[in-house]
C-alpha cells in the first residue's frame, strides 16, 4: 500500500512540475518560424560580439518576440567550450556560434549531427547572395550549407606609398612575384625597410594565400594532399627568393607583425582587407602614407585574388529554439544594416556583396593615398578562387608552417623538403 501511495504521489509531482514548467514565461516559449519568440544565446569573440551585440536592436524590430544573449569569449576558449558540448550532446550549448571558416570542417567531420542544415530551413535561396568560394566555405561535403556566411578577407598588398616613392618604384609595375623582389630589392637599398614579415617558424599564411591564387589548399577536391604539386613547389620557391634576398622580416606572432607595419621595418604586408583597420588603428600618424594593390601572380595575366580569414555562423542541433535562432542567422547575415556595423566600427569586410555599392565602400579614404582602398578589395570578392578545405586543415597547416621554417631557416632544399613534409602529413593521417 506505501509502495502504491508513494507511486502516485511521484506522478502528481511530475504533473505538477509539467505544469509549471508550461507556465513559466518566455524562457519557454518558442512561437513558431513565422512568428518566434523566447530567448536565443549566442557565443562569439571580440568584435564580432559587439557587432552581433550592435545587431540586436534593429533584429527586435521585427522579432521583438524574441531576446538575444551574446556572450564574448576568448576564441580558444569558445572552441573548448563547444567542444566539450558537443561531445556532451549538446550541454550547455548556446543557440548560434561563431566559427572561422578553415574550423568548420572538422567540426563537420568530428560531429557529424552537430549542426543544423541551414538548407532545410530554406538558407539555401540566398546562395547568390555571397561570392562562391565564401558558399563553398560553409558547404559540407554534400553541398549543403551547414552555417551563414558573414565576413570575408579578399587579399592584397599594403604598401607604405613614402618608401616606394624614395626608392622609385611604381607599385603599378609589380604584377608578378617576380617583379615583387626586384621591387623589394630597390625599396631595401634605398630605405633600409625589408619587403614583408612572415612569422617563419609558426605561420603559413604568405603560402596559403599563394596557394589560393593558383586554385589549391593543402588537399585537392579529391581529398589528395597537394603539397607536392607543382604550384607548392612554385609557392615556397617564391618565399625562398625572399628570403634569399634578406627581404623578409622573421616577425613573432600579431604583435611582431604590427609593430614591423608601424615602425616602418617593412614596406609592404601582404594580408587580408581587414587588416587595414589594423593600420589605421595603430598607426594614425601614416595617414596618406599607405595605399593597396593586388597580390603578385606567378605569370603575367595570372591570377592575383585570395582570401584571408572569414568567420560564419551555425546553429547547434541541439538548440531548444531554433524558429528564433534562425531568425536571428538570417536577419544578421542578409541584412545590409546589420552588415555595416561591423565594417563600419571594426573593419570587419562583409560577404554580403549588396553591400558593395554603398558609399562606404565606393568612396576614397583618406588614410589610403585618398583612393577607393575597400572598392579595390570589393571588385575582386568574385575572383577569388574556391579551394577545398577538410578536416585536416589545421595539421597541414602546422607541417606546413615548420617545412617553411626548415627550408629558409636550415636551407633545406624546396622539393625534398616539401616531399618529407607530405610523407608525414601522410603518416599524420593514418593514426
Amino acid at each position: 500500500m506505501k509502495k502504491y501511495l508513494y507511486g502516485v504521489l511521484v506522478v502528481i509531482l511530475i504533473i505538477l512540475s509539467a505544469c509549471s514548467n508550461k507556465s513559466s514565461g518566455d524562457e519557454v516559449k518558442t512561437g513558431d518560424s513565422k512568428n518566434p519568440a523566447g530567448t536565443i544565446t549566442i557565443w562569439g569573440w571580440d568584435v564580432a560580439a559587439d557587432t552581433m551585440k550592435a545587431s540586436v536592436e534593429n533584429f527586435q524590430k521585427k522579432y521583438p518576440d524574441v531576446e538575444v544573449v551574446v556572450e564574448n569569449f576568448n576564441s580558444g576558449d569558445l572552441y573548448e567550450k563547444l567542444t566539450v558540448g558537443l561531445a556532451a550532446r549538446g550541454s550547455g550549448l548556446p543557440d548560434i556560434v561563431l566559427m572561422e571558416d578553415e574550423r568548420i570542417p572538422g567540426y563537420i567531420h568530428q560531429f557529424p549531427q552537430g549542426f543544423l542544415q541551414l538548407d532545410k530551413l530554406g538558407y539555401d535561396k540566398y546562395k547568390d547572395s555571397f561570392n562562391p568560394a565564401k558558399v563553398a566555405a560553409v558547404q559540407d561535403k554534400d553541398g549543403k550549407m551547414i552555417a551563414a556566411p558573414w565576413d570575408i578577407g579578399p587579399a592584397g598588398v599594403f604598401y607604405r606609398v613614402d618608401l616606394f616613392e624614395k626608392a622609385n618604384v611604381d607599385p603599378n609595375s609589380i604584377q608578378t612575384w617576380d617583379d615583387y623582389i626586384e621591387a623589394g630589392k630597390k625599396i631595401k637599398e634605398a630605405t633600409g625597410a625589408k619587403l614583408l614579415p612572415i612569422d617563419i617558424s609558426n605561420y603559413d599564411g604568405v603560402f596559403q594565400m599563394m596557394m589560393q591564387q593558383q586554385g589549391l589548399s593543402y588537399f585537392d577536391k579529391d581529398n589528395n594532399i597537394t603539397l607536392q604539386s607543382p604550384e607548392a613547389i612554385r609557392a615556397m620557391d617564391a618565399i625562398k627568393k625572399l628570403y634569399d634576398e634578406d627581404l623578409v622580416f622573421n616577425n613573432s606572432g600579431w604583435d611582431g607583425i604590427v609593430t614591423a607595419t608601424v615602425n616602418g621595418t617593412v614596406a609592404t604586408v601582404p594580408y587580408g582587407v581587414w587588416y587595414a583597420g589594423t593600420i589605421m588603428d595603430q598607426a594614425p600618424d601614416l595617414k596618406g602614407k599607405w595605399d593597396v594593390f593586388y597580390l603578385p601572380s606567378f605569370e603575367e595575366g595570372g591570377t592575383r585574388y585570395a582570401n584571408v580569414g572569414g568567420a560564419s555562423l551555425l546553429i547547434p542541433s541541439t538548440s531548444k529554439n531554433q524558429s528564433a535562432a534562425y531568425a536571428y542567422v538570417e536577419f544578421f547575415t542578409t541584412d545590409q544594416e546589420s552588415q555595416m556595423l561591423g565594417f563600419e566600427k571594426y573593419g570587419l569586410f562583409p560577404s554580403l556583396k549588396d553591400t558593395y555599392s554603398l558609399p562606404e565602400f565606393t568612396a576614397n579614404n583618406e588614410y589610403f593615398n585618398n583612393g577607393p582602398v575597400f572598392k579595390k578589395f570589393a571588385d575582386i570578392v568574385d575572383e577569388v578562387p574556391g579551394i577545398y578545405i577538410n578536416e585536416n586543415y589545421a595539421k597541414a597547416s602546422k607541417i606546413t608552417s615548420n617545412v617553411q621554417s626548415a627550408i629558409l631557416l636550415e636551407n633545406k632544399e624546396v622539393e625534398d623538403a616539401l616531399k618529407n613534409a607530405q610523407k608525414q602529413l601522410e603518416n599524420e593521417l593514418k593514426k
